[in-house]
C-alpha cells in the first residue's frame, strides 16, 4: 500500500497508531522490527536520498512560492505607502486651496461688510443730523416758551398790580358805592 509517495512494506501498514516517540514499551522489538524492515541506519540515509529526490522539488517549489509571496507583500507594502503620499499630497493640497478659498471668502465677506458699515454709517449720520437740528429747534422753542412763560408771569403781575383793592369794604362803603357815592 502507497501514502502519498512513500514507500512503506505492507507488513507495516496495519490499522496501528505508531506509539509516542520516546515512550515506547518494546523498544528493542521495534528497533528489531524496524531492521527487519529495512529502517535501520544505512537504510535510513538511502531513505533520506529518496525522501529529498521525491520531496526537493517540493521544497523547492515551495521556497520559490514563499519568495513569490514575500515579493506580492513587498509590492503591496510598497503600493500602500504609494497610496499613502499620494493621500497626502491630495489631502495638502485640499488643504491648501481650501485656505485660499477660505481666504478669498473671507476677503468677499470683509468687503461686504464694510459696505454695509458705509451705508449704515451714512443712515445713521443722516439721523444724527435731523436730530442734532430738531435739538436745535427744541433748544429755540424752550427759549421762546421761557420768554412768553416770563412775559405772561409780567403781564400778571402787572395785571395784579393794578387791580389790587384795598381791603374789603365795609357794608356802609358797599352802600355808598351802590348809590352812586363813591
Amino acid at each position: 500500500m502507497e501514502r502519498q509517495g512513500v514507500d512503506m512494506p505492507h507488513a507495516e501498514c496495519k490499522d496501528q497508531e505508531p506509539p509516542p516517540l520516546g515512550e515506547s514499551a518494546e523498544p528493542q522489538a521495534e528497533e528489531s522490527h524496524g531492521k527487519e524492515a529495512g529502517w535501520g541506519p544505512a537504510s535510513a540515509n538511502r531513505q533520506l536520498m529518496m525522501l529529498e529526490g521525491k520531496l526537493g522539488p517540493y521544497f523547492s517549489s515551495l521556497d520559490s512560492s514563499i519568495e513569490i509571496l514575500k515579493k506580492r507583500t513587498q509590492e503591496l507594502i510598497e503600493n500602500i505607502n504609494e497610496s499613502r503620499q499620494k493621500d497626502h499630497a491630495l489631502m495638502t493640497n485640499f488643504r491648501d486651496s481650501l485656505k485660499i478659498k477660505v481666504s478669498d471668502l473671507t476677503e468677499k465677506l470683509e468687503e461686504r461688510m464694510y459696505q454695509l458699515y458705509n451705508h449704515h454709517n451714512k443712515i445713521i449720520q443722516e439721523k444724527l443730523q435731523e436730530f442734532t437740528q430738531k435739538m436745535a429747534k427744541i433748544s429755540h422753542l424752550e427759549t421762546e416758551l421761557k420768554q412768553v412763560c416770563h412775559t405772561v408771569e409780567t403781564v400778571y403781575k402787572d395785571f395784579q398790580d393794578l387791580c389790587v383793592q384795598p381791603e374789603a369794604p365795609t357794608l356802609e362803603e358797599e352802600q355808598a358805592h351802590k348809590d352812586g357815592k363813591c
